[in-house]
């Protein structure tokens, strides 16, 4: 049986699938974030997950334009990322490395990183946690060439630390491969 594709839409820097069985890719995979929360009828998925799952080919985005569906492939999402999103290119490297290595990963803007990563085998599910379910790393993404300062990189360890995750700073080369960089805080 054909895996399904599904069908999404182009809001400003996010992708909308309506239909209260978008839900699925939430449950299953862990993708986007059901809303609204209870009685979901749609998936709001941050462009950077819309972007990989366009390359694998199970999801097809589309966007307004003169009051008519346009369809946008994955070159004109990574154009539209790196236009609306600082260092959009570094991240999706990041995310689909680590999507690749069988991990779930999500946004982490509010705890100050690109990404917060489960562990493998871990699925999303809302209420109560048990410990191996929680946040395992954050990660920042970044260009080789971007600079940075260590106050900036000692707030992300000290958020990191605060929700007992390790902090991964993560550096894309010219060739896009990453290199993981751990940086864990240690007292005397």
């Amino acid at each position: 049986m054909a895996e399904k594709v599904w069908e999404g839409e182009l809001l400003e820097e996010r992708v909308i699938i309506w239909g209260k069985d978008s839900v699925e890719l939430y449950d299953e995979a862990g993708y986007g974030k059901p809303l609204p929360e209870e009685e979901s009828t749609r998936l709001e998925m941050d462009l950077v997950e819309a972007v990989y799952l366009v390359e694998k080919g199970k999801l097809k985005v589309t966007v307004k334009d003169a009051g008519k569906n346009k369809k946008l492939d994955f070159k004109d999402l990574m154009r539209i990322g790196s236009e609306k999103v600082h260092e959009f290119h570094p991240q999706y490297i990041v995310y689909r490395d680590l999507r690749e290595r069988g991990y779930l990963v999500k946004t982490g803007y509010k705890f100050g990183c690109h990404f917060r990563v489960y562990e493998r085998g871990v699925k999303l599910k809302r209420g109560p946690k048990a410990a191996h379910e929680h946040t395992k790393f954050v990660v920042h993404a970044v260009a080789e060439e971007s600079a940075f300062s260590l106050p900036e990189m000692s707030r992300a360890v000290r958020l990191a630390h605060n929700i007992r995750a390790t902090m991964v700073w993560a550096v894309v080369d010219k060739e896009a491969g990453v290199t993981f960089y751990t940086i864990q805080r240690i007292t005397p």
